[in-house]
């Protein structure tokens, strides 16, 4: 029995360290507003990636990107006291990404195979990984699309709402979708 909690206790440990800093960034800005929320939102991410440093000797490269982001956007919003920084993060970073995979494409590599193919031990078809890698740069790019109209034409707690909601909602239906492609895939290719 102890067995089958210590995988649950993995998963719900993965998911407080990917989305705690977001909840607490929604909560300290909720009551002590953006440059507050973006403080806390620093630190926390900065705490849950020496957590998983600690706990597992290794920090996955996505999750050490997005932390160097926060950091980055978060040190210019404060050094500054421009919001504009923290809001425009999430655009940045889903182009840069999906701008990676494209370019990997296109020189004939594929960096998410390299990226996930070993961290997830996926093994498939190179015309899956291609597909798969299209459905990621879909994902960033509707992301990056849908924070710029976000941050554009609502108010900066709105804005922290659908960041913290609305960007996540997303990327799990995303998930949802690039999960029903593994599936598929994964069978075809064992």
């Amino acid at each position: 029995m102890t067995g089958s909690s210590s995988p649950q206790k993995s998963n719900n440990m993965k998911l407080a360290l990917e989305y705690g800093p977001l909840i607490l960034f929604f909560a300290v800005n909720s009551f002590y507003g953006i440059y507050y929320g973006t403080a806390v939102l620093v630190l926390a991410t900065v705490v849950s990636l020496a957590y998983s440093w600690v706990k597992t000797r290794t920090i996955p490269k996505i999750l050490a990107f997005g932390c160097a982001a926060v950091v980055f956007f978060g040190a210019l919003t404060l050094i500054f006291q421009d919001e504009t920084f923290i809001k425009i993060k999430p655009t940045v970073v889903s182009l840069i990404i999906a701008a990676g995979l494209i370019f990997g494409q296109v020189i004939g590599r594929n960096p998410l195979k390299a990226i996930l193919g070993d961290q997830m031990q996926l093994q498939l078809p190179d015309h899956a990984w291609r597909q798969l890698t299209w459905l990621w740069v879909a994902m960033f790019g509707s992301i990056a699309l849908a924070n710029e109209i976000a941050w554009r034409s609502l108010s900066t707690d709105a804005w922290v709402t659908f960041k913290v909601f609305g960007l996540t909602g997303i990327s799990l239906v995303f998930g949802v979708g690039i999960a029903v492609f593994l599936s598929r895939h994964q069978t075809d290719a064992g």
